[in-house]
């Protein structure tokens, strides 16, 4: 038996958010909004979205000993996410600094901070964590040689999921065990190289990825819903959920939780999907990350 459903390794960043009519040219000040302080960073969101459709989740991140740290704890315990593994100091907690204009589109810096002082000889320390749980899921937003050392660490049996974002070239050894690798069309183009520029539409670059080691492909496309690759079930698209939507911040990282837990759950690759791109759905109906991440009744009733 495993004690959690989800287990998030990946970044918790502070968001600090200011409107602006428009982005500052070099040498310029413009003014702003209000400052808005939320939670957030990829890992953290994760944790959050799977917790709050009713996943036994924990999280093993790294946050500075700050106001900014205190934020990302409380966030996490009042979504139910085990904070255990969450460690403090060694650096700020990590912060992303967003500029949004009124047309919606921002513009992000980001200071990795505490997120970049997560280590592999954090992870073998937090080894009883990775083996109570069922399934893992990484982001790149923590060093490449931590992610590394998780998949060396799994549960006999555990599944690894892996969104490589911000994208990178990936080591052999990790692309072998994800399971799926879960990539937008930025992360495959990436990811492939050359090969990513002469490959026709997703159904190739779903092929292309699968032959590059992992057991498992997903490649999300936006509001044309997403198609799932495996060796033994071929290419399949998965339809797209039709909604308003208001603010996309966070559904990605929506997406990969729900498949995780699905997955875990013991639901198809198909199935798993299908039932992320509801939960995504839902969530870009919704201002905001954390904030718009759906439960599973929410889920039910779209």
């Amino acid at each position: 038996m495993y004690d959690y459903d989800l287990l998030v390794v990946g970044s918790a960043n502070a968001d600090l958010v200011i409107g602006v009519e428009r982005r500052p040219a070099a040498g310029e000040t413009v003014l702003g909004s209000d400052l808005a302080v939320h939670p957030g960073g990829k890992g953290a969101n994760q944790a959050v979205a799977a917790a709050r459709l009713g996943a036994r989740t924990a999280l093993l991140a790294r946050v500075g000993d700050d106001a900014h740290g205190r934020l990302l704890l409380d966030a996490q315990r009042a979504a139910g996410v085990d904070t255990t593994g969450v460690l403090a100091g060694g650096a700020p907690t990590g912060v992303a600094l967003i500029t949004v204009d009124p047309s919606g589109d921002n513009s992000i810096v980001v200071s990795p901070g505490a997120n970049g002082r997560l280590t592999p000889a954090d992870v073998r320390a937090a080894s009883g964590l990775l083996h109570a749980s069922k399934v893992v899921s990484a982001q790149l937003e923590i060093p490449l040689e931590t992610v590394v050392e998780v998949v060396r660490n799994l549960a006999p049996g555990g599944r690894f999921v892996l969104n490589p974002s911000p994208p990178r070239p990936l080591p052999a050894e990790v692309l072998a065990v994800c399971d799926p690798l879960i990539v937008n069309e930025h992360e495959a183009k990436v990811i492939l190289g050359e090969a990513g520029d002469t490959a026709a539409d997703p159904e190739d670059w779903a092929r292309l990825l699968l032959a590059k080691g992992p057991r498992s492909v997903v490649v999300t496309l936006g509001a044309e819903g997403a198609l799932v690759a495996s060796a033994d079930g071929g290419v399949r698209r998965v339809a797209p959920v039709k909604v308003d939507a208001v603010d996309t911040t966070g559904a990605g990282d929506s997406f990969t939780a729900a498949l995780a837990w699905r997955l875990g759950a013991g639901a198809s690759l198909a199935q798993a999907a299908a039932y992320a791109a509801r939960v995504g759905a839902v969530s870009v109906t919704r201002r905001g990350a954390q904030e718009s991440f759906p439960t599973a009744e929410e889920v039910d009733a779209l």
